[in-house]
Order: C-alpha cells, then sequence, then structure tokens
C-alpha cells in the first residue's frame, strides 16, 4: 500500500493579525469621532469590538493549525492579545462614560488620537514583519518605536488633564474625569506592550 503523508496547512497567521488590526483602527477611529462629539459612534465602537474578537479567535485556532509560522507563536498570540486589550480598553470607556453620563472632553479627544496614532504605527510594522518575513529589520521596530511615542504623546495628555482637574470645583465629576483619563492611560500601556513584542519577536529571529 502506498504511503501517503499528511502536512497541517502554512497559513498567513500575520496576514490575520493584520486583519485584526484593521478592524481595531475602525473602532479607534469611531473612538475619536465620539469623544468629538459624536455619541452615535459609541455603538459602532463597540460593533468593531465584536469584530476584532472574531479576527482574534481565528488568528488563534490558525496558530494551532498553521504548519510553520513567520515568527514564533507565542509572539504572535501576544501581539494579538495586546491589540485586543486595545480596543476592549476603548469600548469600556465608551461605555462608563455612557453609564456616568460624562460627555467627553478636549483631553479624551487627545489621548483617543494618540491611541489611533500609535496603532497605525503598530500596523505598519505588522505589515513591515510580513514582508521581511520575521528577520529582524530596522524598518519594523522603527514602527514599533512609532507606536511606543504615540503614547509618550498621551501620557503628555493625560498629565495635562489630570492637572485641569485642580480647578474643577464638583468632586463627583473630579473622580469620574479621573478614572476616564485613567482608562485610555491604560489603553495606551498596551500599546506599548504590543510594540515592545514586535521588538522582542524581532531579535529572537535575527
Amino acid at each position: 500500500m502506498k504511503r501517503s503523508w499528511f502536512f497541517p496547512e502554512t497559513l498567513d497567521v500575520i496576514g490575520m493579525l493584520q486583519a485584526q488590526a484593521a478592524v481595531t483602527l475602525e473602532g479607534l477611529e469611531a473612538v475619536v469621532a465620539w469623544a468629538g462629539g459624536d455619541p452615535a459612534a459609541a455603538e459602532l465602537v463597540r460593533q468593531r469590538e465584536h469584530d476584532a474578537d472574531d479576527r482574534k479567535r481565528g488568528l488563534r485556532k490558525a496558530l494551532t493549525e498553521s504548519y510553520l509560522t513567520p515568527l514564533d507563536a507565542e509572539d504572535l498570540y501576544m501581539m494579538s492579545k495586546h491589540l485586543d486589550d486595545v480596543i476592549n480598553g476603548a469600548k469600556d470607556a465608551v461605555r462608563e462614560s455612557e453609564v456616568m453620563a460624562l460627555a467627553p472632553d478636549e483631553h479624551v479627544l487627545g489621548m483617543a488620537r494618540c491611541l489611533l496614532d500609535g496603532v497605525h504605527h503598530l500596523d505598519d510594522a505588522f505589515a513591515l514583519l510580513r514582508r521581511e518575513g520575521g528577520r529582524a529589520d530596522r524598518t519594523a521596530t522603527d514602527a514599533a518605536d512609532g507606536a511606543v511615542k504615540a503614547e509618550r504623546q498621551l501620557e503628555r495628555v493625560y498629565r495635562s488633564a489630570m492637572s485641569a482637574l485642580l480647578d474643577v470645583d464638583d468632586l463627583r465629576e473630579v473622580m469620574a474625569r479621573r478614572e476616564l483619563y485613567r482608562r485610555f492611560s491604560r489603553i495606551g500601556d498596551s500599546v506599548i506592550e504590543a510594540a515592545e513584542r514586535v521588538w522582542y519577536s524581532t531579535i529572537k529571529e535575527g
């Protein structure tokens, strides 16, 4: 009897990561619209969070089924996880603002724009990792550095926002806005973690 061998398919896992990033970007664009005064955009944020979950699950399934991956599967998993933390955090921040009947202000808008900018840089980094087949290259890490720089700008906006609360007399508003600002700051941390994973993966593959 002739023996046949079956090898699992090699799937485009970096392409799947890019697809997750694309949906995340759409969600953050909706966050910027919401923070800029469009309350109806909050629903789009929630929709894109669900869509991003679908992309995340598809990637995780592919990582278990793919015969080969261009980067370490754990690194791809963690990039996807941190990206998921970004859109989850954004959805939760929008929802919390709605529950507290607290309209976003110019500080929230500034931080939302920084998040969007940071994830744009992450998306660029993922594309460059795919192009280079996972080898360490300056361009991919430069894109990751751009994401970190965007989140450092977010921290500057955050500090300015917290300072401005000293002029607010309503203690309830101070507490509510402080928590909302902190949420956006923590989302920025997830962008930095994803960028650092890009650095880590390229060092390992180099």
